[in-house]
Formats: structure tokens, sequence, C-alpha cells
């Protein structure tokens, strides 16, 4: 494990060094913990940025996954009440073959959440060793020498001390500090998964298991941040929220400036833009066919809405989304 997560370690050591020095360069104090919680944030900003051509292929992938929902049910629908595993194999080779015509599976929004575990771990763990990096029984990660692990382990934020974790410690301000940020992590947990469901998800998608799994998902989470809480250090949970903070707020500019069809974001966008006499024209997704966007549209129907944009920018008429084509004309001029 140590030979693994060494390179990371590395890295979030760092990080949070370079951004502590030029914290301390424009003034704060180098020995308040406000500087390194500074640090963390700064290590948190650099890792989400590196994740946004992710973030960006998660979203196209969740749409394509939304906008197919039509066609899972199709599927669903025609191996339902069969149990044998011969029909279960089919459905599974039918579902995997239209998550691959689109693009698409239902693990791409798991993936910015996987890529960060290792960085997480990392940071885990070089909060848990400052204590021995400082006194000398463990050997300096990278540029975090034993003078600066010293240093960070006695920092304090609100008199609670980044290495220190809820039930590691008997410290009153420890113990408060803590609750207040797994507080504050989980409903963040909460709030996203509530954003994307209810605002940007259209109302067929709602009505499947998937669907289901979400919801269940949406109130699970949170409680397994608040019981794993307990045992993270402080500086771990300062981590946690300013990623999810970091996260809602960039989800909520995603579905507001390009919400997913259908989804009650769209007609929220519709309805801004009308006001203000703009020309409306929905999202498109590279990849997903016209007639399954049509068919995932015509699912939940917005009232009075206009058709879909084309692929040119020429808004279609009410023909389930494809272009009406103009008629030439073949009259002969009279001479």
């Amino acid at each position: 494990m140590d030979t693994i997560l060494y390179p990371l370690e590395w890295f979030v050591a760092f990080v949070m060094v370079g951004f502590h020095k030029i914290f301390s360069t424009i003034g704060l104090n180098p020995a308040s913990g406000w500087t390194w919680a500074l640090s963390i944030v700064g290590l948190v900003v650099v890792l989400r940025i590196l994740l946004i051509p992710l973030f960006v292929k998660q979203i196209k992938s969740s749409r394509r996954l939304q906008l197919i929902q039509p066609e899972m049910q199709k599927i669903q629908a025609k191996y339902k009440g069969k149990k044998d595993p011969e029909s279960r194999q089919k459905q599974t080779q039918e579902m995997m073959e239209l998550y691959k015509r689109e693009g698409t599976n239902p693990f791409s929004s798991c993936l910015p959440i996987l890529l960060q575990a290792p960085f997480f771990f990392a940071l885990f763990r070089v909060l848990n060793h400052l204590g021995q990096i400082g006194s000398g029984a463990r050997k300096p990660i990278g540029p975090l020498t034993q003078e600066l692990a010293r240093q960070a382990e006695s920092s304090t934020i609100f008199g609670a001390k980044l290495s220190s974790t809820f039930l590691g410690s008997t410290d009153s301000a420890t113990k408060i500090v803590a609750v207040v940020l797994i507080i504050i992590m989980s409903a963040t947990v909460f709030t996203t998964q509530q954003q994307l469901m209810r605002k940007n998800m259209p109302s067929a998608a709602l009505d499947n298991p998937m669907a289901k799994q979400q919801k269940m998902i949406m109130y699970i989470m949170p409680v397994f941040f608040a019981i794993s809480g307990v045992n993270f250090p402080i500086g771990v949970l300062l981590y946690w929220v300013t990623t999810n903070l970091w996260t809602m707020g960039q989800q909520f500019y995603v579905i507001r400036r390009m919400p997913a069809p259908g989804s009650a974001a769209e007609k929220a966008l519709e309805a801004r833009r009308a006001a203000k006499g703009q020309s409306i024209a929905k999202v498109t997704i590279p990849g997903v066919s016209a007639a399954t966007i049509a068919e995932g549209e015509s699912a939940a129907p917005a009232p009075g809405s206009p058709g879909l944009a084309t692929a040119d920018g020429n808004a279609a008429g009410k023909t389930g989304g494809q272009r009406v084509q103009p008629k030439k004309n073949n009259k002969k001029r009279k001479r």
C-alpha cells in the first residue's frame, strides 16, 4: 500500500506545501491552521480543474443515459416476468448493446468520485502521519519536511488540529468542528443529488428502476458520509466539504446553462430566454440519434415548447424532432 500510494502522497504534499508557500508569501501566518486549511482548499481546486474534462464527459454520458430511457423501458417490458437465466442474459446483452450504440453506461457518473478516491486516501495518510514525520519517526514526504510537518500538525482552526478526528480526540473544540463539517459534508452530498434528480431529469426518466436506485443513493450517501466522517481528520473533512461545494456549484451552472432535454431545468431556461426575447435552441448531444432524442422528449412533453434544434441550429417543427425540408416548386413557369 505504501508503494502504491507514495506517488500520490508526494503529489498531495507538493501541492499543499506549494500553496502554503504562496499564502505565507502574501502575508498569512505560516504556522496558522487557516494557512494550512487554505492549502488543502488549493489542493481541491487543482484536482477539480484536472478533472474538468472528465466531468464534461460525464455530463454528456449522463444525458445520453437519460435520453435512452424510453428504449431501456422497452427492453425491460420485453423481458418483464421472465426470470429464467437465458432471458436475463439476453436482456443484459441488449442493454449493453444499447449503451455501446449510444456511447454511455450507467457507471459514468461514478468516475469523478472513483478517480478522487486515491487522492483522498493519500491526503488521509499524509495528515495521519504528520505527527510521525514531525517527530522524525517517519521519513519526510517530498517537500513536506520534518519542520513543516511539525508545524502543520500543531496548527489549529477554531481550536481543532487538522490531524485530529472526532473519535480520536477528547477535545470539545475538535468534536464541535468535526460535527459541523460532517453536517455540511452530508448536506452538500444530498443537495447535489436532489438537484440532479428534481431539476435535470425528464419526468419519463424518473419512473424506472435506475432512477429509484439513484433516489435510494441520494438518501444513503449522506448517512454513509456521516457515519464514516467521525474517523476522518479535520483536514480530510475540510477537503470533502470543499470538493462537495465545488461539485454542487459546477452542477448548478451546468444544469442552469445546459439542461437535459425534457427536464424541469430546460423548461426554466426556455422561460428565461422567452422573457428576454431570445430564440430558444434546445441542447443537442453529439452521438445521440435524433429519433432517440425525439422519443425521449415525447415521453415528457413540454406544453407550448418549440421543437428540438437540429444540428445546423434551425428549430425543427412538431414532427418528432425531425427537421421539415422545404418543398420545391416544381411548377413550370408559363411563357
